[in-house]
């Protein structure tokens, strides 16, 4: 893998490590994010580590015509008691996701650097945010990176109730009409929503398609 300087550069993700680090160090200005996501490379680190520049292969997918939903979280959905809407409270949503505990995670990698810098690309109409409130309350969303290519990367997810996410996540889904999720890396719960593995070539196809 490669040590990143201030020159605006990714090596070719072939030339990624196993794990799929493709480089180390460089900084999180808006021109290097957005060079990264269009390379299908993204930034994942802690807040003790270097920045990491990251292409796994295989890239876990999720295409909306294979959105799983469940006939509980069907249920849950008709029942209405959420509502599900987009960027108003970026700042509250990136800012929850930071401090939401996962299941075999010490710390975040959603620093105070990567708040800045994701919400440089917010203001830029990059990023996106997905809130769901039950009454007046954000009880979950995430927020990602949409380049206006027909794919948006999934960053982060929060809930403070039971299906928030899932409510959010599937409602922003079936609302628009991207031609893939990309979520990056396995999870039990995306798994359960029809994500799944896919070569990173083909992944790259389809992120220039």
């Amino acid at each position: 893998m490669e040590f990143l300087t201030e020159d605006l550069w990714f090596p070719d993700v072939s030339k990624a490590s196993e794990e799929g680090i493709v480089a180390i160090g460089g900084d999180l200005s808006v021109a290097r994010l957005l060079l990264a996501y269009r390379s299908g490379i993204f930034p994942w680190f802690e807040n003790d580590e270097p920045i990491l520049w990251w292409s796994p292969d295989p890239r876990f997918v999720l295409f909306p015509e294979k959105l799983k939903v469940s006939k509980s979280m069907r249920q849950v959905l008709r029942n209405k008691n959420y509502t599900v809407t987009v960027n108003k409270a970026f700042a509250n949503v990136i800012a929850s996701c930071a401090i939401a505990k996962r299941s075999g995670q010490q710390g975040t990698w959603i620093t105070e650097n990567m708040i800045a810098a994701f919400t440089k690309l917010h203001n830029m109409g990059y990023a996106k945010s997905v809130e769901v409130w039950h009454k007046d309350e954000l009880v979950g969303g995430l927020y990602g990176v949409d380049l206006g290519n027909g794919i948006f990367t999934g960053e982060s997810m929060f809930a403070k109730e039971n299906n928030a996410s899932k409510v959010g996540f599937i409602t922003f889904i079936q609302n628009t009409n991207y031609k893939l999720i990309d979520c990056q890396v396995y999870t039990n719960h995306l798994a359960s929503l029809g994500a799944e593995d896919i070569p990173r070539d083909t992944f790259l196809k389809l992120l220039k398609s």
